[in-house]
């Protein structure tokens, strides 16, 4: 969400019968304009009271009024798990466009996929991606998959950002237990984030490495605040295997 403003701005101050509405109304409206934009999927976890009242330059008491207008109106559910949207749209658990890692073929490991996840320091490209200080360790997962005999080999590495880190506690979790040696998937990474109020943006750049016969996949994801919440690193034996994207699209409407 782009920080917005919706205080009284200096004007004349107007008759009875032009006031405008209450502040926390006109909050309400301008979060539910961003609703139905998208900016926060049907079905999906709103941000956090305090992050809303930052977003819109108002006190979380208003921003908690907002909600109450918004849950009288039908357009938000409040349940054990959070606030959730409730526009029409796709749900947020159906299937999410995004695999993690970038280059996972399968829902379910096979035999050749193998991976762990480590505390460690962080390449210096993903280190600067994420704004982490040089130097500073974090959560990394390696990921290697590959068919019978070897072919088709397929490596990525990620690196998790001190924000993912903050706001995803089944990523947290996984810090104490970092060891780079037991099995780690992390197949849900996608779906932890998405059900912690963050919003995915993700930028694929793909790249030709003709010297190794193979094609680079570097994915960066960052949240509604643009804050960057990972950096993958893919290399693909293209002598041996081919790279397919799948992209689900909402319908029109």
């Amino acid at each position: 969400m782009a920080r917005t403003t919706p205080h009284d701005q200096h004007s004349a101050d107007p008759s009875p019968a032009e006031a405008r509405p209450p502040l926390y109304r006109r909050v309400a409206d301008q979060l539910l304009g961003e609703l139905r934009d998208g900016t926060v999927p049907p079905g999906e976890r709103l941000p956090a009271e305090r992050r809303l009242a930052e977003h819109f330059g108002v006190s979380r008491e208003t921003v908690r009024q907002a909600l109450d207008v918004l849950r009288r109106e039908g357009l938000l559910i409040t349940d054990r798990r959070g606030t959730h949207v409730a526009l029409p749209g796709q749900p947020a658990g159906s299937p999410a466009p995004l695999v993690f890692p970038v280059g996972a073929r399968a829902a379910q490991p096979r035999t050749g996929d193998r991976a762990t996840v480590v505390w460690g320091t962080p390449p210096p490209e993903h280190a600067a991606a994420l704004g982490l200080v040089p130097g500073r360790p974090t959560l990394m997962h390696h990921y290697t998959s590959a068919a019978a005999g070897g072919n088709g080999r397929r490596t990525a590495v990620t690196s998790f950002s001190a924000v993912a880190l903050a706001e995803v506690e089944e990523l947290a979790r996984y810090r104490d237990r970092a060891d780079g040696v037991a099995c780690a998937q992390l197949r849900r990474a996608y779906d932890w984030m998405r059900r912690a109020g963050l919003t995915l943006h993700h930028r694929d750049t793909i790249t030709l490495q003709p010297e190794t016969a193979s094609v680079r996949v570097v994915r960066r994801v960052h949240d509604q605040y643009a804050r960057p919440l990972e950096i993958t690193d893919l290399l693909v034996d293209t002598r041996q295997d081919a790279l397919v994207y799948e992209f689900t699209l909402p319908a029109a409407g």
